[in-house]
């Protein structure tokens, strides 16, 4: 084993592989928040309820049905994601004209009760989940050792993020979605229903919750705390990304998950704050954020 400016490399390196895993999440649930606030104005306080919901699907789906991750990989966000639609079409659309505070009550309202709501059913201690019988194990890279689901839980990551965001950036779909948020009345006039596209855009913005739910679940374990211990951290990395930058939600995701990881080598006492400081230079330096657009 060799050092790195006086570090074990394995302690390094096992540091930024945990950065990287962080960062997935944080770019996941911040691409959501992302979409969400880019095309409806709102601030969804309830991502990271929803984030939680995706663990706990997972979690019944393998008590009550038997249905193990990959299946839970795929019905879970399809049907959180209904749930964002149906709270979409039943409440927030009658925000949108209204203030940001508006929705952001709202939804932190929705956030305490479905906590609430998880935590009367099955407590406040953390229900393990299994890891996947193919993506146990790991690989010995000489430096480190790498475990399997974490290197899966990266590259899915990675792969959602980057698919999610060339299609908003360069396909026709993403250029309607961009012009909806601009003009929804010239885009109504080419004969798109704008209502509907909202609806389907809310609710995959929430489905990506649930995605990085179902992947926490065998890493955290599921709670109803889950998602209000990350949630706060991810409105963070959003504010630094810029709000409703989708690159910016990717890159600054994964790339504060990784300083994060150094500062817990280097400088552990401020690895809890090291991401609230950096928002707090960045909104002192660029208040629209690194990739936001000036107002």
């Amino acid at each position: 084993m060799f050092e790195i400016f006086g570090i074990p490399s394995q302690a390094l390196f096992g540091q930024l592989l945990i950065g990287l895993i962080n960062g997935s999440f944080y770019a996941l649930l911040s691409l959501g928040l992302a979409v969400i606030f880019g095309m409806l104005n709102i601030i969804n306080f309830s991502h990271g309820a929803q984030y939680m919901m995706g663990g706990f699907a997972a979690f019944i789906l393998l008590q009550q049905t038997g249905l193990g991750y990959w299946p839970a990989l795929i019905i879970v966000p399809i049907l959180v994601g209904i749930t964002g639609m149906i709270i979409e079409r039943t409440m927030l659309q009658w925000l949108y004209k209204l203030d940001h505070l508006y929705g952001l009550l709202l939804t932190f309202g929705l956030a305490l009760i479905i906590e609430g709501v998880a935590r009367n059913f099955y407590g406040s201690a953390g229900l393990p989940y299994r890891v996947p019988d193919s993506l146990t194990g790991g690989q010995n890279l000489g430096f480190m050792f790498l475990p399997n689901y974490r290197a899966w839980v990266i590259v899915a990551s990675l792969t959602v993020c980057i698919s999610t965001w060339f299609v908003i950036e360069r396909t026709r779909l993403g250029a309607y979605l961009r012009a909806a948020t601009e003009n929804p009345a010239l885009v109504g006039a080419f004969g798109i229903n704008v209502p509907r596209m909202i609806t389907l855009t809310y609710g995959f913005g929430v489905a990506l919750a649930a995605f990085a739910g179902v992947m926490a679940a065998p890493i955290y374990n599921v709670s109803p705390q889950m998602g209000a211990e990350l949630i706060i951290v991810v409105f963070a990395v959003v504010v630094i990304g810029g709000m409703g930058s989708i690159l910016g939600a990717i890159l600054t995701g994964f790339g504060l998950g990784v300083i994060e990881g150094l500062t817990k080598v280097f400088f552990p006492e401020a690895s809890n704050t090291v991401i609230f400081v950096i928002m707090v230079i960045v909104l002192l330096v660029r208040p629209a954020g690194l990739f936001g657009r000036r107002a």
